[in-house]
């Protein structure tokens, strides 16, 4: 695999991941912990399994089609990718004003900065990779590089913390609750919304498509949820070790708490670059899938593409800076990006038996079943979710 192909692959799963560890994946991680305890793990792993077969099915038929999801929607029935891509980008838009604010909060946290100076920093940070004439490679790297140091950092509190780590391997597979808000909340911000296009878009743009580059598609979309589980495991047990110590997580800011509980002060300085690394990366990964849904609507969208992600993250930035974006609300978002994703997938899961679209490739049945089986769960989840959130 020539290298130039290999960093692009790497860049799409890492670009996936990091564009679903923002600051609402770090908040519900640790909120849920919080009410579920060890049970939590349960979520995780459904919540895992969930994940890998929606983004094969819908990396492999964005491949296979050589386009965009926008346009997949559009060639199954016109008007639908609009439709598609309205929900998509108010998504995005929503996810993307609580990264500009995680942003801030965390070099808050890291530098001492006040909170609108440091979303203001960051959005000009993000905004820089998109001034680069090479954007691309650009984002690529920076996804490598913030990956990376969430990992090691997360990991370290994670030990610091000392789970119990049997206690939560037995709740993963004999859990004593089952919650169905957490699971359609951590698959929504995961895979929901915008972000499980994230991996696939960035692949068309750089070439990586049709039928010779499946097993490559594949993996670079497991390594995705891969990189995006691993991160959530590690929380999950160290705010364990917290709550199993008997301490009290702060819910006004409760993965913060977790860290600086786990290793005071420092700890809290650590809390500040992981909440800064989740949340410019969440922001560049937003901006830049959110316009991809745009540009097949108009040819100036895609000429000044740069431009107009530019203008998304300063949008973005100005509404938190008028408005502001409470942790409730990212909780809620997640949600409503889980509730989108059934329609998603089953645009893909058709698209794939259209020989006009995915042309002479057969569909895996097994890829199928668990499609349906997915779309059937959710859709049934989102219906109670919804209901609760009414009757309430």
């Amino acid at each position: 695999m020539k290298n130039k192909n290999k960093s692009a692959l790497v860049g799409a799963a890492l670009l996936m991941a990091t564009s679903a560890v923002g600051p609402g994946f770090l908040t519900q991680t640790t909120v849920f912990t919080q009410s579920l305890g060890a049970s939590f793990g349960f979520v995780i792993l459904i919540s895992i399994l969930i994940d890998i077969g929606v983004q094969l099915n819908i990396w492999r038929v964005i491949s296979l089609s050589e386009m965009r999801a926008q346009d997949i929607a559009n060639k199954l029935l016109p008007g639908l990718g609009a439709f598609l891509a309205l929900l998509i980008v108010l998504g995005g838009l929503a996810f993307n004003i609580g990264n500009v604010a995680g942003a801030g909060l965390g070099l808050e946290a890291l530098v001492g900065l006040d909170v609108a100076t440091g979303a203001i920093i960051s959005a000009i940070l993000a905004i820089a990779v998109f001034a680069n004439r090479q954007a691309g490679k650009a984002m690529d790297l920076f996804a490598q590089i913030m990956g990376f140091i969430m990992i090691i950092v997360i990991i370290v509190i994670a030990v610091i913390s000392a789970p119990p780590v049997k206690e939560a391997a037995l709740r993963t597979v004999a859990p004593t609750t089952i919650d169905f808000m957490a699971i359609i909340t951590l698959v929504g911000g995961t895979v929901g919304g915008y972000i499980t296009f994230a991996g696939g878009h960035r692949l068309i743009d750089a070439g990586i498509k049709g039928k010779e580059n499946l097993s490559s598609v594949n993996r670079s979309a497991v390594m995705g949820i891969s990189v995006a589980s691993l991160i959530r495991i590690f929380l999950f047990l160290a705010s364990l070790g917290i709550i199993s110590q008997g301490l009290i997580i702060d819910p006004s800011n409760p993965t913060a708490s977790v860290f600086q509980l786990a290793a005071g002060n420092f700890g809290y300085k650590l809390f500040g670059l992981v909440m800064f690394a989740a949340a410019v990366t969440s922001i560049i990964g937003s901006a830049y899938t959110s316009v991809s849904f745009l540009k097949s609507f108009h040819t100036k969208i895609a000429q000044y593409e740069n431009w107009i992600i530019i203008a998304f993250i300063l949008f973005s930035t100005l509404v938190f800076m008028l408005v502001g974006k409470p942790v409730e609300l990212l909780i809620i978002a997640g949600a409503v990006n889980g509730i989108i994703l059934p329609l998603s997938l089953a645009v893909m899961l058709i698209a794939a038996y259209r020989t006009d679209i995915v042309g002479d490739y057969k569909q895996p049945a097994i890829l199928t079943i668990v499609g349906v089986l997915i779309i059937a769960v959710l859709s049934y989840m989102s219906s109670k979710v919804i209901l609760e959130l009414f009757l309430n």
